[in-house]
Parts: structure tokens; C-alpha cells; sequence
């Protein structure tokens, strides 16, 4: 079954002085959501379950975020979280420690579904 894109959202989230990447990356994925009031699942009757949602966090060491922490932030859909090189490290030359900053993309998609609901091309 093919899909059709329907949602992007895009979002930062730092950590200043604990150089957490998995708490940089989850604030990058609320300041997407924060920037999101979709009405279409109510207004065409869809469930939230037939959205699958992917989640692309960009930092400077992809293997520090915790993936399974960031899809539990998740509030809808089937989700799945992976982390790229990306973001960026601020360092501290004072005293040696860096700030992280993570970006986030959400996508979601929903089936195609012809005669259900009309998605545009």
C-alpha cells in the first residue's frame, strides 16, 4: 500500500551544560510538536493508529541519543525514532564543555487510501 506524506514538522531543542544529546534531542522533537494543532484526523474521521510517524534528530554524535526515550515522547501514531550526524556542539573554551543542539524532523504519513479521504498530490 503506498503512503502519502502528510505532516512535517521541524524543531530545536539544546542541552546548555549537561551535553545530554537524548535530552537536547527530546526538546527538539516538543518544540516541533508545539508548533502542530492538526484537526484533519477528527474532522475526516481517521485514527491515530493508521498514522506512521518517523522522526530524524540531527546531532553532532548520532550514538548518545537514546531512540527508545525520544519515541515514548511520541503522542500519536506507529513511531519510530533514528539519529543522524547533524546538529551542532557550541564549545566552551572557558572551561572545556560544549553546548548541544539537536534539530528534529517529524514526518507522518498515512495510507492512500482512494475514496476514503483526498490527499493531494
Amino acid at each position: 500500500m503506498t503512503e502519502k506524506r502528510i505532516i512535517l514538522e521541524m524543531g530545536t531543542g539544546n542541552d546548555l551544560y549537561g551535553q545530554d544529546y537524548t535530552k537536547a534531542a527530546r526538546r527538539a522533537v516538543q518544540d516541533a510538536l508545539h508548533h502542530s494543532s492538526i484537526t484533519l484526523f477528527a474532522k475526516l474521521g481517521i485514527d491515530h493508529s493508521e498514522m506512521r510517524v518517523e522522526v530524524t534528530i540531527g546531532v553532532q554524535e548520532p550514538g548518545k541519543v537514546d531512540c527508545d526515550l525520544v519515541v515514548a515522547d511520541l503522542p500519536r501514531g506507529r513511531a519510530t525514532v533514528r539519529a543522524v550526524q547533524g546538529g551542532l556542539d557550541v564549545s566552551d573554551g572557558a572551561d572545556g564543555s560544549k553546548h548541544v543542539i539537536a534539530t528534529a524532523a517529524i514526518e507522518a504519513w498515512l495510507p492512500d487510501q482512494a475514496g476514503r479521504y483526498k490527499l493531494g498530490s
